[in-house]
């Protein structure tokens, strides 16, 4: 392992200066590597215990965040601090569980992860049949039913990840390769819901899920948050959900004479449902706690439009802590999202100190970090639905999730690609640096969906996800990535992603500034952007729209 000394000398990079960075913005502005750096170190460490929300790791980013803030020189929304009540509500299923599916035994995390967002003590579930439903897509647009003439009471629905464009990505169905919103397991869950089923579980495959079994043993067991719903929205909801491994699901369908292969390959051609002529036993102990959760939201006011805002966001939750686990059981999450966190933190200094030398925008900058967004986007959604500044004066979202820790590129990659008008602002910014937009490399893990921008975009607000890039500016970085990629190998959601003193930041700080320019140029406009006529939030805020016409 090379050390950060070696490293800086091969690479001369100025990420390993440790010293402030200059970028070509409107308005030349200094980015402090070594504060950024340290914002990502603090946040991570083991002292803020992975950042669970409506836990002690809560209470210290909150105090951080909000002594951040203060010290930048951000309004308080509310007048008194920075905090947006969040109500949630915390579940937590018994890791002592009995798991029956037809005539699998099955074992809790190593098998199967289950369970339930409701309020009762126990879940006990006796002979539920046992109901394939494809993809469990209904989607009118598509001509897709999964559900057609299917009655799901008192019934449990088996499900296969991602959508039917993954599996036939030359068919013409659904948006091909690049996942639908119908391909995200919060979907799925929610239309078995909708349909009256008892309980869905869908079935892990690593490669159409976009994460290993590892990530789904690691982010839904233990205590699990959702936002508090009404008694009707509670009642509806299917009463277990959760995953169950390939190799299990293989197993159950050849108890039911079927080929799991077989069936699949049918349910991306054509909507299907299908008993399994089997029945589940589900019991466990189950716990339900209410405890308000918090965004941290502050303003930065514009000098002539201070109703019209342009919002940052990052999440700046995690997993928390698993005492289950043997030797490292903090989940830090450094990368994930501590450095989207500490970028909103550095950019809102550079807004401020502009200001403070007279160049205010015209337009307000808020900055949002959001609470539970592993469990679901749950601050995000509820920010969105309760907005400290109405939705419909609310211009765009840029939003910094994962930031980019392996240097330099020569193309910067923006997420969803094509969506809304908005990207052209990030477009134009990227000439002072030589790079071009691309797309992801893997638009079929559905990253649009799975992060706090899409809370925004489903409500009409045009929002970009956004930084990286998949082409290292030269050889050195190129080098670098590589041995860095085989540090950070299997970190995604899991106890080993933790801040590194060799991390070479010099890209994620470029990135930051694409963010700043792009917002420095849409804060002292009079556009309004909108999303582009073929995609689906057109209908909420078109593509050339004036302010007037958007919020109407």
């Amino acid at each position: 392992m090379r050390s950060i000394a070696s490293i800086c000398a091969l690479t001369m990079l100025t990420a390993c200066s440790q010293h402030p960075v200059t970028v070509s913005t409107p308005v030349n502005v200094t980015f402090d590597e070594s504060r950024f750096r340290q914002d990502i170190k603090t946040l991570s460490s083991d002292k803020f215990e992975g950042r669970a929300p409506t836990t002690k790791g809560e209470q210290l980013t909150l105090d951080y965040l909000s002594a951040a803030f203060e010290e930048i020189g951000l309004s308080k929304p509310n007048g008194n601090d920075y905090l947006q009540a969040v109500p949630m509500v915390t579940y937590t299923a018994s890791d002592e569980q009995t798991i029956r599916l037809g005539d699998l035994a099955l074992k809790h995390r190593q098998d199967v992860v289950l369970g339930s967002r409701h309020d009762v003590a126990n879940i006990d579930i006796n002979n539920a049949p046992l109901v394939f439903v494809g993809y469990g897509i209904n989607a009118p647009e598509y001509e897709w039913n999964d559900y057609q003439d299917l009655d799901m009471s008192g019934k449990i629905a088996v499900i296969l990840v991602n959508d039917p464009g993954y599996a036939l990505p030359n068919s013409g169905k659904f948006n091909g390769k690049a996942m639908t919103y119908y391909g995200r397991w919060s979907y799925k869950f929610e239309e078995a819901s909708r349909q009256g089923a008892i309980g869905a579980i869908i079935i892990h495959d690593t490669k159409p899920a976009s994460y290993p079994w590892s990530v789904v043993e690691n982010s839904w067991t233990g205590a699990q948050q959702d936002l508090v719903k009404s008694e009707e929205e509670q009642a509806q909801r299917v009463k277990v959900e959760g995953w169950i491994t390939h190799d299990i699901a293989n197993q159950l369908f050849d108890s039911a004479g079927l080929s799991l292969a077989t069936v699949s390959d049918r349910a991306a051609a054509s909507p299907i449902n299908l008993p399994l002529n089997q029945t589940a036993s589900i019991a466990f102990a189950n716990q339900a706690q209410y405890t308000d959760s918090y965004n941290v939201v502050a303003t930065l006011p514009g000098n002539s439009r201070p109703d019209e805002h342009l919002l940052f966001t990052a999440h700046w939750d995690h997993i928390g802590v698993d005492s289950n686990k043997e030797g490292d059981q903090i989940y830090n999450g450094a990368l994930d999202n501590a450095s989207g966190t500490a970028g909103i933190l550095e950019i809102a200094r550079q807004f401020a100190k502009q200001a403070k030398n007279g160049h205010t925008l015209a337009r307000s900058v808020t900055f949002i970090a959001t609470t539970g967004e592993e469990q679901g986007l749950l601050g995000s959604r509820y920010y969105a639905s309760n907005p400290i500044y109405p939705i419909d004066k609310s211009v765009a979202v840029f939003n910094l999730d994962s930031t980019n820790i392996y240097g330099r590129t020569t193309d910067y990659t923006i997420i969803g690609k094509g969506k809304s008008e908005l990207e052209n602002y990030l477009i134009d910014a990227l000439k002072s640096q030589n790079r071009v937009a691309k797309s992801e490399k893997y638009p079929e893990s559905g990253g649009f969906f799975r992060s706090d921008h899409f809370s925004f975009a489903k409500e009409g607000v045009p929002a970009v996800f956004a930084g990286g890039g998949s082409e290292p500016v030269d050889e050195a970085t190129a080098q670098y990535k590589a041995a860095m990629k085989l540090k950070m190998k299997g970190c995604y959601h899991n106890v080993c992603d933790e801040y590194r003193e060799d991390w070479d930041l010099s890209g994620a700080l470029e990135d930051l500034a694409i963010y700043y320019q792009a917002a420095s140029t849409l804060g002292n406009n009079n556009d309004w952007p909108g999303y582009f006529a073929d995609t689906e939030f057109n209908a909420l805020r078109p593509a050339g729209d004036t302010l007037e016409q958007a919020s109407q």
